[in-house]
């Protein structure tokens, strides 16, 4: 997702060279909104209509004050009559429009082609921090945790870790800049964490590369413990520091940020760790079959899971997808995007699809990025060595990145330049996943590997397509979906009785 600028050695991590988001299963948010609104709007309409035609049991007096207010028709044997049958027109009239609207509302949404693509999605868990200038007014982050900051242009945010020497922490920040914007080269973040006298524990630094767009950055520090390593080894406070580099002439909104700081237990024992001279390298045959529908999600808490497959989605211009790819250890993943032909002409837009990977600490690991010129293209993400705890002692950032098992998540983002050339609707995209390898024995964790595991549920999780957020167990959409639907269900049978009710009452 970020095109990288410097690297590091083992104790740091900073990426190579410059190299060049309706999602998952179910209804979404708004959609059951919607359901929920119409359906309410019918419940209106039949409480309305009931009250109305209730009232028509009443004396003549009653009736003829009724008919007076609700119909503007004069007291009189015939008008009480016009007046009811005025009166049910209305109240049919209203069901009617309130049925449309929930019917309307009920089915699934597809923006216009002249709607802005879907907002980065936030984790709605996360917890307002509120990065302080300095060190010493720092707040906490706790492990485990996901946050919400705003980081300004040419900004520097401090936030304050307590970490003992039992485990590896690693914290992520995701940067969302406003949609439209415009970058130059060397536009970016870094992350670092620093201890308290300063020195720096690890830290990775991403740039919107090449590309003249903005688009959501990912990276992430870490501080190790290990006996090799001479610093960063005490328990204690350690801070880690967020600092944004733009450009004079670089659209100056201010970005949003997701920031999460994830552990990593120590091993029982500690074995040898240097890497074999060669690996399986080849690139795999491609995957046979059609592709199958598989929309990314909007951020890194709904991202749609995948397995090995051919898989279709659609991409607006200026939208960046994500999806995640369980690989464990001894693994391999191979991915690429090819965007499909288009006749709407021939002009060249470069850096037009970039496909990015980041690791399960949502640590940069590689981009590549491909222009397009109305024929079909491809970007493919250079092939990497298989998952091994041992790949930390790497000097080569895109190889300490594949240092754990767990979730491994692919974005692909379509340039905004695409509208003008070929017209603001989606694209179609064909991202073809390999996972290559039998799965080994993990590195002997002295405890529980939180996210950087893969477990059977993962596996089910990607052969169903299930979204981030659906497998943590963010049911609070789910029921509002099932909410509304019951209600609206609820509401046609009781129309469809009230009217027959209303006709024999109108006559």
């Amino acid at each position: 997702m970020a095109a990288p600028k410097d690297a590091k050695g083992p104790g740091e991590s900073g990426p190579d060279a410059d190299t060049g988001g309706a999602s998952g299963a179910g209804w979404s948010g708004t959609t059951a909104l919607a359901v929920g609104g119409g359906a309410l709007l019918l419940l209106a309409g039949v409480l309305l209509g009931v009250r109305r035609a209730g009232a028509g049991h009443g004396d003549g007096h009653d009736e003829e004050k009724r008919v007076s207010t609700q119909a503007g028709a004069t007291a009189g044997d015939g008008t009480g009559r016009r007046g009811r049958t005025a009166g049910t027109r209305k109240v049919a009239a209203l069901l009617t429009a309130a049925a449309a609207v929930g019917t309307l509302t009920a089915l699934p949404a597809r923006a216009a082609e002249s709607a802005p693509p879907p907002a980065y999605s936030f984790d709605p868990a996360a917890q307002r921090i509120a990065g302080a200038a300095s060190s010493a007014d720092a707040k906490p982050m706790d492990p485990g945790k996901t946050y919400r900051d705003t980081l300004k242009k040419d900004g520097k945010l401090y936030y304050r870790l307590h970490l003992d020497t039992l485990r590896n922490s690693y914290v992520s920040a995701v940067a969302v800049p406003q949609p439209g914007g415009k970058t130059a080269y060397g536009d970016g973040f870094k992350i670092t964490i620093q201890d308290g006298s300063g020195t720096t524990c690890g830290y990775q630094d991403v740039s919107f590369g090449s590309g003249e767009y903005v688009r959501p950055l990912t990276a992430y520090a870490q501080r190790i413990v290990h006996p090799d390593v001479s610093s960063c080894q005490e328990a204690g406070t350690y801070y880690v520091i967020v600092e944004r580099e733009s450009d004079a002439t670089s659209t100056p909104d201010d970005w949003e940020l997701e920031l999460q700081h994830v552990t990593e237990p120590l091993l029982k024992q500690n074995g040898p760790d240097k890497l074999p001279d060669s690996w399986p390298s080849g690139t795999p045959e491609p995957v046979a079959g059609e592709p199958r529908e598989r929309q990314g999600g909007n951020g890194f808490h709904d991202a749609v899971s995948l397995d090995t497959g051919e898989w279709r989605a659609d991409i607006r211009p200026g939208q960046t997808l994500f999806w995640r790819v369980p690989v464990d250890w001894g693994q391999q993943l191979f991915a690429s995007a090819e965007l499909g032909s288009s006749d709407k002409g021939d002009d060249l837009v470069s850096y037009a699809l970039a496909l990015g990977l980041d690791n399960p600490a949502r640590g940069f690991v590689d981009l590549q990025t491909v222009g397009f010129s109305g024929d079909p293209a491809t970007a493919t993400l250079a092939p990497r060595r298989p998952v091994d705890h041992k790949n930390r002692s790497s000097y080569e950032s895109a190889t300490t990145g594949m240092r754990f098992a767990g979730w491994y998540y692919l974005t692909a983002t379509l340039s905004p330049e695409i509208a003008q050339e070929y017209g603001d609707g989606p694209v179609p995209l064909i991202l073809r996943v390999t996972v290559r390898g039998d799965r080994r024995q993990g590195p002997g964790y002295d405890g529980d590997p939180g996210v950087f595991q893969v477990t059977k549920d993962d596996r089910k999780a990607a052969a169903s397509g299930a979204t981030g957020a659906e497998v943590t167990g963010d049911s609070t959409m789910v029921a509002v979906a099932a909410g509304g639907l019951g209600l609206g269900t609820v509401l046609l049978v009781g129309l469809g009785g009230w009217t027959l009710w209303a006709r024999r009452a109108a006559r």
